[in-house]
């Protein structure tokens, strides 16, 4: 199962809802948000989302 980091939430708070729902991360992936402005494409913000494996 996937779980994505909120915009307005910590990686530490992800992880403690991820425990909460009987899940342990086995994989984080990264990845770039960009935003179109007038000076060209930025990033706006990194998405960062953890696989989760249900713990037994």
């Amino acid at each position: 199962m996937k779980f994505e980091v909120a915009e307005n939430e910590t990686i530490a708070e992800c992880l403690e809802r991820m425990r909460k729902e009987g899940f342990t991360p086995v994989k984080r992936m990264e990845k770039p948000i960009f935003h179109e402005t007038e000076a060209g494409i930025e990033v706006l913000r990194q998405q960062i989302v953890f696989v989760g494996k249900k713990i037994e």
